[in-house]
């Protein structure tokens, strides 16, 4: 009995940690998606000419939308506001990744393979289901909305 109730203590301990890494995860997130996006803003109309060069459909279009999107989560990210929102099109934007840029190159990153971008998807969607936890704007949102009993 002794065992198990060890458990349990550590497991509860453990579990006071998911605000927390949902936090760092926020963090890395917005970091890993800062170059990209400075990147594509430094230089829209050659994005927009890669994307057409690749087939993209409406390329500069997509160039601002890419862009855009990246730029908001380097904002948003950090300061869990919207988290569940841009999560969406941060997810759709890393699927388009990979079919049109990085699938073709197997999965190692080291091949600018689809390893990154994979990884990327699964930490959003882990924020779509999750939210952004307890150190965010989310959360103070969701106190003030929250009906009095």
């Amino acid at each position: 009995m002794k065992a198990i109730e060890l458990y349990r203590k550590g497991n509860n301990k453990l579990n006071s940690l998911n605000d927390v890494s949902l936090l760092f995860l926020r963090l890395v997130l917005a970091y890993g998606f800062y170059k990209p996006a400075t990147m594509k803003w430094g230089n829209i109309s050659g994005i927009a000419e890669w994307f057409g060069g690749m087939g993209i459909p409406f390329p500069a279009l997509n160039a601002y939308l890419a862009a855009s999107t990246e730029m908001a989560a380097v904002v948003l990210l950090p300061l869990g506001l919207a988290t569940r929102i841009i999560s969406i099109p941060l997810i759709f934007t890393m699927i388009v990744a990979i079919v049109t840029v990085h699938w073709s190159n197997g999965f190692n990153a080291g091949d600018n393979g689809f390893e990154i971008p994979l990884y990327y998807i699964l930490m959003l969607f882990v924020l779509l289901s999750n939210g952004a936890g307890k150190f965010s704007i989310d959360q103070l949102l969701a106190k003030r909305m929250k009906p009095e009993s």
